[in-house]
């Protein structure tokens, strides 16, 4: 019997280019959500997808020589995109949507007139700062130096017709929605909005386009686009069937709970509602503003190129513990610092040598002392109390912090247990027990505790690692009826006389210096691709990069890198310079030995498979294409590019 329904949303991602990890953790605190909520007995609806128009996407498209939508469609839809993605991240979304979806798009243009026949679309000129790669517009006090507040790239004088909403009428009732407990969260966002939009003043809101035509059109004026405030945002109530006759379960689902990132709140919190305020529609029922992920100490961004490769990350250490580590290690309403050190540390910490290490451990003792099947005769103990209790109490402080949006307190608490049951074995001594028969009946009801709180915490972790989880399931001989959301609030579900069955190490320990190692030769090509999408530079920092001819001496493979070539080279001074190149999948080293290439030489050493790395050769990439730069053999060494 169902509890009610539950319908959660992520954002819908802009397909300029691959997700990163930043997106990645967002679409797993929804699905974590959302398998939460299925698994206490809602009806769950969990969407998301991705938001396809405007004019970013319009100059991509035109710079790969493609259509639009031939452009989203490879990103979205093409191997290793959008979709791939989630599936390899076990996503459990019920709806995918995509803005360039006919439903869609007919009900967006019904929205529109709506709005515009309600008298709260009216037609103006727009004139202001804008960001093309943030598709925003800015006034002068809200730049940064002169510059986009969100990216940091520079911005351009804008004017076109446009289409306006009228935002500033709803402020009140804004500011109202804003101050109820419970909508926006975490609370700290509240004052935000209300002290940096609201008080300042809700000025009205440009809706519609004309300078580029990769959009909705507006059916009653196609001159224009219905812009991203409209089109975007709309997603929520169209993927229900609003205003169009693909699904029919607006009335059932609707409102939502929108999980969005800090830096998109205000859309959510502020022109979201006031939409909705203008068609007559219930507002969301939550807005939960998340933290970023920072890495070198700023946000993980696409347009800045610090970003991190979910897919890569998952297929290395796995998808589950990858999960588990973005739950883990960030709480959800603050931002937090990834690094790759951090994730291996925690893998190792957390699920193989507490989680894992338990689980291998009773599965192997009970395989040891019993053959595989507890007896039914037991002996309890005054030392099973504590951890019979703190196990039989766990579902209700799981089930707090879960509902209250605090998954990292959830885990704390699971672990929390499970460190107690790891001491638990210690304090038993089950190896000692196991040399008296007479012991026997006491040792069986240690290792039955053992199991129970194996079962109920693994029930608790299926909405962070479900595959996992399953995994563990079969190594303890839980029966289905003991998975339930009911049974972890029960000690003793499991069968008296239970048999285990020995699985492969859930967890496997991960060699730390090792991997940072292999991590870091992985991270070379990575920063080249981000040099198209650099900011701006002038001259006078131009002419800081020194620009070397260099000869190449020597050029050989380095031993466990698959990417790597190692290069001696004569740059001119006397010394020979060692740089490593990840492009040993393009060239055999024989072949460059003799090259005239060209090295960025007033780069700081970086420590690459144990050696320093002195610069940078150049290369050109392109559609999976890389070449190596490489000059007339008559350009002497130490000549400077200029």
């Amino acid at each position: 019997m169902h509890k009610g329904t539950f319908y959660i949303t992520t954002p819908i991602y802009y397909p300029s280019d691959k997700l990163h990890i930043g997106h990645a953790y967002c679409t797993v605190a929804t699905d974590t959500l959302a398998r939460y909520k299925r698994m206490c007995g809602y009806d769950v609806l969990f969407l998301t997808g991705t938001d396809e128009h405007g004019q970013k996407i319009e100059e991509k498209a035109r710079a790969e020589g493609v259509s639009p939508k031939r452009f989203v469609d490879e990103i979205v839809e093409g191997k290793g995109g959008i979709r791939d993605l989630w599936k390899l991240m076990n996503i459990s979304n019920d709806r995918f949507i995509r803005t360039t979806d006919d439903y869609h798009v007919s009900a967006i243009q019904k929205i529109f007139r709506k709005l515009y026949d309600k008298g709260d679309i009216y037609k103006g000129a727009y004139k202001g700062k804008y960001c093309t790669p943030c598709e925003s517009f800015w006034t002068e006090s809200q730049l940064a130096a002169g510059r986009c507040p969100d990216c940091g790239r520079e911005v351009r004088d804008a004017e076109e017709e446009a289409y306006f909403f009228r935002l500033s009428s709803y402020a009140g009732r804004v500011q109202a929605l804003l101050e109820t407990p419970g909508f926006l969260e975490p609370v700290s966002r509240v004052n935000e909005m209300i002290n940096n939009f609201i008080k300042p003043g809700l000025e009205d809101l440009c809706v519609s386009r004309t300078s580029f035509t990769w959009g909705i059109p507006v059916d009653f004026d196609p001159g224009h686009v219905v812009y991203v405030w409209i089109d975007a945002l709309s997603n929520y109530i169209t993927a229900l069937g609003y205003d169009n006759d693909r699904y029919g379960d607006f009335g059932k689902y609707w409102p939502a709970v929108h999980m969005v990132g800090k830096e998109i709140v205000r859309f959510h919190a502020i022109i979201w509602p006031a939409v909705l305020m203008s068609l007559a529609l219930p507002m969301p029922k939550k807005v939960y503003g998340h933290g970023w992920l920072l890495m070198d100490g700023g946000k993980m961004s696409k347009s800045k190129g610090n970003v991190v490769d979910p897919y890569l990350l998952s297929q290395r250490y796995g998808v589950d513990s990858l999960r588990y580590f973005l739950m883990r290690e960030f709480p959800l309403g603050s931002d937090g610092s990834f690094s790759n050190e951090a994730l291996i540390n925690r893998i190792n910490a957390d699920l193989a040598n507490d989680y894992g290490n338990l689980l291998s451990r009773t599965v192997a003792m009970v395989l040891k002392y019993f053959g595989g099947r507890l007896p039914a005769e037991r002996e309890a103990d005054p030392a099973d109390s504590e951890l019979v209790g703190m196990a039989g109490a766990l579902r209700g402080l799981y089930a707090r912090d879960m509902d209250g949006f605090m998954p990292q307190s959830a885990l704390l608490a699971v672990f929390k247990v499970i460190s107690r049951a790891n001491k638990y074995i210690d304090e038993t001594t089950p190896w000692v027990l196991a040399r008296d028969t007479a012991k026997k009946p006491r040792l069986a009801s240690v290792m039955y505790n053992l199991l129970e709180t194996i079962r109920i915490a693994t029930i608790l972790l299926q909405p962070f690692t479900p595959e996992s989880c399953a995994r563990a399931f079969v190594q303890t001989g839980t029966p289905e009826r003991a998975k339930s959301w009911d049974s972890a609030a029960v000690f003793g579900a499991l069968p008296a006389d239970v048999s285990v069955t020995r699985g492969e190490t859930l967890f496997p320990r991960i060699d730390l210096e090792k991997e940072l190692r292999y991590l870091e030769t992985l991270c070379a090509p990575a920063e080249a691709e981000a040099l198209p999408e650099a900011a701006p530079i002038t001259i006078d920092e131009f002419a800081k990069v020194r620009l070397t001819v260099c000869k190449v001496l020597a050029c050989e493979t380095v031993k466990k890198s698959e990417k790597l070539l190692k290069f001696r080279l004569d740059d001119g001074s006397g010394t020979e310079r060692r740089i490593f190149s990840g492009i040993a999948n393009f060239y055999k080293p024989e072949a460059l030995i003799g090259k005239t290439v060209v090295a960025c030489t007033n780069l700081p050493p970086r420590r690459m498979m144990g050696e320093a790395s002195d610069g940078m050769l150049l290369s050109a990439e392109k559609d999976g294409r890389l070449d190596l730069l490489m000059l007339d053999d008559a350009v002497p060494a130490g000549a400077i590019i200029c």
